[in-house]
Formats: structure tokens, C-alpha cells, sequence
């Protein structure tokens, strides 16, 4: 299975599709619709939300569930490829500086926690744009006693002079997502690393709205720590994200507060009476000392996994450079449509994460509008959120205007 999954992750995924009847990529290779089983006649625009897999992603994971059905399969104890290599590739990072975990929340509250963020006896900085869960999470610790300084928006966008006049020398942490999930403003994150290291504080940035959508690398920015799930712009699946570390902080800055069989490099019980260990103790092991013996709990979603070992060396062989390039003219497109329609665009001119959004004072006739339509787009009573990748093309942005017009 394993060697089946990496021969997927490896072959044109266009060509494959084509065979089978469905167009293929243009001659610049995007858009990709033949990699994904979108139906018929439907416009995709709400990737933001959950990406859709690449088929040759979602025939890897469905291996893996077949073999769990049979006695007569060995289970492959790792993916058919290093998922920690793959996603370190992708951040400029090292494999040892990343683990995995389940989600994007359990990876903010490890470094919350890690860092002793619960002792309150710095503050924490934050702005209205960080996701939504992560506030919830932050505004619970102010309740509790937390000195937690949440920076305003100005138009869409965080300004640095504004993060500069609550950042001081008590600072522990500043928390941002690099990509807004509201309106697509991406930070800086150079520009607030530096400014929370002057000040002896650490970055912790949620990447789910930015990994496999917007060139990112670790080294440059300096960041401390950062996490995403994988069924957004990783087009994996639910269960399955990464949690990058920096490696000089391990056991220095952030320190261990969970500890499970997964962060030890040997293991071995000792409990057969011809074991010369059997009465000295039940167990040896040896910790390790990477971010996975930090911060990996316990034993990882192997379906999710095997959807990911296809996903991502899909998302490397097309280029995020090559992909945000791509997309942006879809959002400049949209963005002169949905103005010309009377929308309020949220999100600031020249920004090329992949969401862009508009308000609006009523999304009922809106949400009806594109259901008609068969448009799918992030609907709220207020706003409207669009998210285009590498399977939408101009046709697809037509449709939601004239759905809308």
C-alpha cells in the first residue's frame, strides 16, 4: 500500500485524469480540475473553509481504510513517505523541529502551555484578526487572570504601530495568524518576530490559512512557533496538522507538559519472567529530544496521514509560488466584480493570501442567489468570504458574479 500511495504521489495527477475522461490542466498547468472530483456544473469557491482532496489523495487514504478491513494486510507503521520532511520542505524547516498533532487548537494550547502562559505573570498580545477558536481560547485565560492585549484592525489590516504600543518588556508571547481566516490579511511576520524578540517575547503564528497557499519560510521571519491542521490548504484531511518548533527553544523556552510513549526514541518492557530486566522495572526508555518528543502525544491518524503523503508532495511539485501566482488575477477579478456590485471588499488592496472578502448588510438573498446557482462561497449574515485555488479558473469567477449581478 505504502509503495502504491508514493507511486500516486508521484505521477501527473492531470495526465492521470485525462485518461480517464476529465479535461486536463491548461498548457501553464493550472487550473487543475482534473485532479479533483468536483462535480459537474458546481463552482468551488470556499476552499478557506475545507480544500477539497486530490483524487489520487482521497484513493490513498481509501487504501488504507480497505487494509484495515482485512487480517491478511500488514499496516504500514508510517506513511509511504516522511511527512515531517515533507511538510519541514514546505516552512524551510528542519524535520526535527516539527510533530505532528491533530488540529490547529491543540497546537496553540501546547505552546500556551508550554511556555507557562497559565502562570499569568506576563501578557499576552493578540489582534481581532487571529482565528476565532484561538481567542476563545485567550479571552478564557484573560477571565482567569491573564493580562491579554487584543490590537484593533484599521481598514482591514493589523498596523505594526499599533502592536508596537502594547508590546513591552512583560510581553511573553505574541499570537497571530500569519493569514486572517475573516478577510485574508496576511502579517509581516518578520516585522512582529523582531519586534517581540526586542521586547524578550516569543511568536506563536496559526498557519492553517497560509501552509500550502502562500510561501513560507521559518528561517527568514524568525518565527518561534507556528501550527496548522491539514484540510485546508494542505488538501489533506480532518485529524492530521504539524507543529513547528524552533529547535533551540526544546527544553529551554518550551518545556514538556504532556508526556506519552511517543516522545521516547527506545522503549521496551520487561515483563517475561526470562527477561533479566523483569524484576528490576516494568519498562526502559530514552526521551527524545526533538519537537516531536516535546510536544507528540500519542499515536497519530495514520487514514489522514496517508491522504497527506500524496497531498503534499502534490502541493510541492506545483510550486506555492507557482500557485499563489496563479490564484491572484482569479482575486483581483473577483474583487473588481463584486465592488462593481455594490460589495464592500474587507480585505486590503495588494494582499495575495488566497481569501478575499466583502461585507454586506443582508447574506440571506445572497446565500439563496449562489444556491441557485450552484456557487459555493462562505456565506455569514454580514459578510461573504471567497477562496479560490488551483482547480477554479476565470469561467468560475464569472459564475459568481453573474449568480450575484
Amino acid at each position: 500500500m505504502g509503495g502504491i500511495a508514493a507511486a500516486a504521489a508521484l505521477r501527473p495527477l492531470g495526465a492521470a485524469a485525462a485518461v480517464a475522461g476529465r479535461p486536463g490542466a491548461g498548457a501553464d498547468g493550472f487550473p487543475r480540475k482534473a485532479d479533483f472530483a468536483l462535480p459537474a456544473g458546481r463552482t468551488f469557491l470556499n476552499a478557506a473553509y475545507t480544500h477539497p482532496m486530490p483524487v489520487a489523495a482521497s484513493d490513498a487514504m481509501a487504501r488504507y481504510a480497505s487494509s484495515r478491513t482485512r487480517s491478511d494486510v500488514e499496516l504500514p507503521a508510517d506513511p509511504p513517505v516522511d511527512l515531517k520532511a515533507e511538510f519541514a520542505a514546505l516552512i524551510n524547516a528542519k524535520p526535527s523541529e516539527i510533530c505532528a498533532i491533530p488540529n490547529t487548537s491543540t497546537g496553540e494550547n501546547l505552546i500556551t502551555y508550554a511556555l507557562g502562559i497559565q502562570r499569568f505573570d506576563g501578557n499576552v498580545v493578540t489582534d481581532a484578526l487571529h482565528f476565532e477558536g484561538a481567542l476563545v481560547h485567550l479571552k478564557e485565560l484573560q477571565q482567569q487572570g491573564l493580562d491579554l492585549r487584543i490590537v484593533m484592525p484599521r481598514d482591514g489590516r493589523i498596523e505594526m504601530r499599533d502592536l508596537e504600543r502594547v508590546v513591552d518588556g512583560k510581553t511573553k508571547l505574541v499570537e497571530v495568524s500569519l493569514v486572517a481566516m475573516y478577510n485574508g490579511f496576511q502579517h509581516d511576520l518578520a516585522a512582529v518576530c523582531a519586534l517581540a524578540h526586542a521586547h524578550g517575547a516569543y511568536v506563536y503564528a496559526d498557519i492553517v490559512q497560509a501552509a500550502g497557499a502562500v510561501p513560507i519560510d521559518v528561517r527568514a521571519t524568525n518565527v518561534d512557533f507556528c501550527a496548522c491542521s491539514s484540510f485546508k490548504w494542505l488538501m489533506g484531511d480532518f485529524g492530521a496538522g504539524f507543529l513547528y518548533v524552533r529547535e533551540d527553544l526544546l527544553g529551554r523556552v518550551a518545556q514538556r507538559t504532556m508526556i506519552s510513549y511517543h516522545d521516547t526514541a527506545a522503549l521496551d518492557g520487561h515483563w517475561s519472567p526470562f527477561d533479566p530486566l523483569a524484576a528490576a522495572t516494568p519498562v526502559t526508555w530514552t526521551m527524545r529530544s526533538d519537537a516531536t518528543g516535546y510536544f507528540e502525544v500519542a499515536s497519530t491518524a495514520h487514514a489522514a496521514e496517508a491522504a497527506l503523503s500524496v497531498s503534499i508532495p502534490y502541493i510541492r511539485r506545483l510550486g506555492v509560488k507557482e500557485i499563489q501566482a496563479y490564484r491572484q488575477p482569479l482575486l483581483d477579478r473577483i474583487r473588481r466584480g463584486m465592488t462593481q456590485l455594490g460589495f464592500t471588499p474587507q480585505t486590503p488592496e495588494g494582499t495575495t493570501s488566497p481569501i478575499i472578502t466583502f461585507a454586506m448588510k443582508d447574506g440571506k438573498p445572497v446565500a439563496e442567489k449562489l444556491r441557485r446557482a450552484n456557487v459555493s462561497a462562505r456565506v455569514a449574515d454580514t459578510w461573504i468570504r471567497l477562496s479560490p485555488s488551483v482547480y477554479n479558473d476565470t469561467a468560475d469567477v464569472d459564475r459568481l458574479l453573474e449568480a450575484l449581478s
